[in-house]
C-alpha cells in the first residue's frame, strides 16, 4: 500500500500527520508528505526520513481574504490539485490520509479527482471548512467527537499514557500557554500567584517567549519558587509532575491531558476559527470532566471553586475519554480497507 499524508499548517494537525506516519513505519511503509511551504509543515518534516518524499507547496488559507485574495487562493490551489496527479502516478498512491487545514487542500481534492481512496482526521469538535466540505467523499472520517467515527480514540503519543496517574489533591499547578505563549493565561496566572503560594501549591509555568522576562521579574520580585521556561521538548514530565492544569483546548494539547488523567481549566483561544477550540473543551465540559472560562470571566474566584472541587473524580472520569492506540486503530482500520492493495 502506498500512501500520501497531507495537511498541516499548525501542530495541532501535524502531529496527528506525524503520529500516523510513525505507525505506518512501524509496519514497514514509508508514505510521502505533502504540505505547504507557509505555516508549520517545513519545519516539522522537512528533515524526516520516515517519509519516503516531501512536497511542500506554496499554498495558502482562503478564509478571511477578500474577493481578490479567494480566487487567487482557489486557483493557485487548483494548480497543485493538477500537479499531484502526478506525484500519486509517480509515487503509486493507492490512498491519501488528510489532517486537514489549508495546505491539505490540492491532495485531498486530487484524491477526489483522481480516484484515491481518501481518509481524512478532524482533530476539532467543530469540522473544518475543508474537512466538511470532503466528508461525504471520504471512505472514512475519524473524529474523537463524532459517533460515526470508526475510531475514536485520538492519536496521542503512549509517553502520556504511561505518565498517567489520577490526582488526589492539588499540590503542583501546570500554566500551558503553548509556544508561542497566551497573555490572558500568563496575567492569569500572576492574578492567582498569592492564592498558590498561601495554600503551599507549586507552579510550573510555560510563558513562551514573548513574557518569559516580564514573568520571571513578577515570581522574583514577589518571591515566588517557580519552575518558568518559554519552550521545552520534555513537556509531558512537566505535565506528569503537575495535579491541575490551566491550559489552552487546542486538540492535541487538550488529549495530551485527557490521557494524562489530568484536571483542568481550560481557556480558549478566542480567535480560533469557527471558536473550535470553545467546543473542543466543552465536550469535556458537557461530560463534567473540566473547567472552562472564556478569557473575560477569568477571576480568582474561580480557583477557589477548583480548590473545593472533587479533582479524583474528574481524574478517574477521563479514563474513560480515551483509550491508548488510536493511531495503530487507525493504521488498522485503513489497511483493513485495503487490502488489495497489499
Amino acid at each position: 500500500m502506498n500512501i500520501a499524508i497531507t495537511g498541516g499548517g499548525t501542530g495541532g494537525h501535524l502531529s496527528i500527520a506525524k503520529a500516523i506516519k510513525e505507525e505506518l513505519n512501524k509496519r514497514g511503509f514509508k508514505p510521502i508528505f505533502i504540505g505547504s511551504s507557509n505555516g508549520q509543515d517545513k519545519t516539522w518534516f522537512e528533515d524526516d526520513e520516515g517519509f519516503s518524499k516531501k512536497y511542500f507547496f506554496k499554498t495558502g488559507g482562503v478564509v478571511n481574504k477578500g474577493a481578490l485574495g479567494k480566487v487567487l487562493s482557489l486557483l493557485n490551489i487548483l494548480r497543485y490539485t493538477l500537479k499531484c496527479k502526478s506525484i500519486f502516478k509517480k509515487h503509486n498512491i493507492d490512498a491519501v490520509f488528510s489532517v486537514g487545514g489549508y495546505s491539505a487542500a490540492p491532495a485531498s481534492f486530487a484524491s477526489v479527482l483522481f480516484k484515491k481512496d481518501l481518509y481524512i482526521h478532524e482533530q476539532n469538535a467543530v469540522i473544518g471548512t475543508l474537512n466538511k466540505l470532503l466528508k461525504p467523499r471520504a471512505k472514512a472520517f475519524f473524529s474523537s467527537y463524532h459517533d460515526e467515527s470508526p475510531v475514536k480514540d485520538y492519536p496521542v503519543r503512549d509517553i502520556f499514557f504511561q505518565n498517567a496517574r489520577i490526582r488526589q489533591k492539588i499540590k503542583t499547578v501546570i500554566f500551558l500557554g503553548g509556544s508561542q505563549g497566551a497573555t490572558a493565561i500568563n496575567n492569569f496566572a500572576m492574578s492567582i500567584s498569592s492564592l498558590l503560594k498561601e495554600n503551599n501549591i507549586k507552579i510550573i509555568h510555560q510563558s513562551g517567549k514573548r513574557d518569559y522576562e516580564k514573568l520571571k521579574e513578577f515570581y522574583k520580585d514577589h518571591n515566588i519558587e517557580v519552575d518558568l521556561f518559554d519552550f521545552t521538548k520534555e513537556l509531558e514530565n512537566k505535565i506528569k509532575e503537575a495535579d491541575f492544569a490551566i491550559s489552552r483546548s487546542g486538540a492535541s494539547t487538550m488529549w495530551e491531558l485527557v490521557a494524562s488523567l489530568l484536571p483542568s481549566l481550560f481557556i480558549p483561544y478566542p480567535y480560533a476559527a469557527a471558536d473550535h477550540q470553545y467546543h473542543n473543551a466543552l465536550f469535556l465540559e458537557q461530560k463534567r470532566l473540566c473547567f472552562l472560562k472564556r478569557e473575560n470571566e477569568l477571576d480568582i474566584s474561580i480557583f477557589d471553586e477548583i480548590l473545593k472541587s472533587d479533582i479524583s473524580k474528574i481524574s478517574l472520569g477521563l479514563n474513560n475519554c480515551i483509550k491508548q492506540d488510536g493511531a495503530k486503530k487507525i493504521v488498522d482500520y485503513i489497511i483493513e480497507q485495503n487490502q488489495r492493495y497489499i
